[in-house]
């Protein structure tokens, strides 16, 4: 018997410690983990650097690839043991197409989600930080809005200014019909010219973006778990 129990006690370290190298994994592959609480079980996806996308990003830059977040996602919205997912946020933004892909999944999603801006929350981050069924930010982050932009070599025709304009509008109506901000205050704070010294747009602190209707409250870490858990609570009622 004391064989067998002492047995059974190191395969239990034995799957302790398979568990705990899957966690830092995770943590490092991808930049999330999964917490048990005494309530919910929430998954915490953090979003920072730039936003890789179909192209590597620079030499040097911290960078969240959108090839492991999609899995992910899918895996988080199928595994019946999480119950919310949290988003913390902190990128200078990215790959437009491939942030507007993250933003449409996660909008998706029918498990409970809330995102928290640290830090700052620009350019396609701000189209992530409004997919979340609650949105949340720190008082002294902001979050820069501006227009589409590219860098390297485009052709000077009228079809690229075209391709451009549309690519914004799809923004503006995402961003608009996931957060209380209409389309046209956000066209006019996106093209605002007084606010960014070499380039048009805004900036937003906390409590501005809150006001705006950008986000939905100014609150952190324990707001934005408070938030998950009425959520969570909510949906397993239903």
């Amino acid at each position: 018997m004391n064989f067998l129990s002492e047995k059974k006690k190191n395969a239990g370290s034995v799957d302790e410690v398979e568990k705990e190298k899957v966690e830092i994994e995770n943590v490092t592959n991808s930049n999330s983990v999964t917490l048990e609480g005494k309530d919910i079980n929430v998954h915490c996806l953090t979003v920072i650097g730039q936003i890789e996308g179909h192209y590597f990003a620079s030499d040097g830059a911290k960078a969240t690839k959108y090839e492991q977040i999609i899995p992910l996602l899918v895996s988080v919205e199928q595994d019946a043991k999480i119950d919310g997912l949290l988003i913390i946020l902190n990128t200078v933004g990215g790959d437009v197409e491939a942030g507007l892909a993250l933003s449409e999944m996660i909008a998706s999603m029918s498990k409970p989600t809330v995102s928290l801006v640290l830090g700052g929350g620009h350019s396609i981050g701000v189209p992530l930080a409004v997919s979340a069924k609650r949105s949340f930010i720190v008082p002294s982050a902001t979050m820069t809005v501006h227009p589409v932009r590219t860098t390297g070599l485009v052709i000077s025709a009228p079809q690229t200014y075209n391709y451009f304009n549309r690519m914004q509008d799809r923004i503006l109506t995402f961003v608009s019909e996931h957060s209380s901000i209409s389309a046209e205050k956000l066209r006019k704070l996106m093209l605002s010219k007084d606010e960014i010294a070499t380039d048009m747009g805004s900036i937003l602190e906390g409590r501005e973006a809150v006001d705006a209707g950008l986000i939905d409250e100014v609150g952190g870490v324990a707001e934005a778990l408070s938030a998950l858990r009425k959520m969570s609570r909510r949906k397993r009622k239903k």
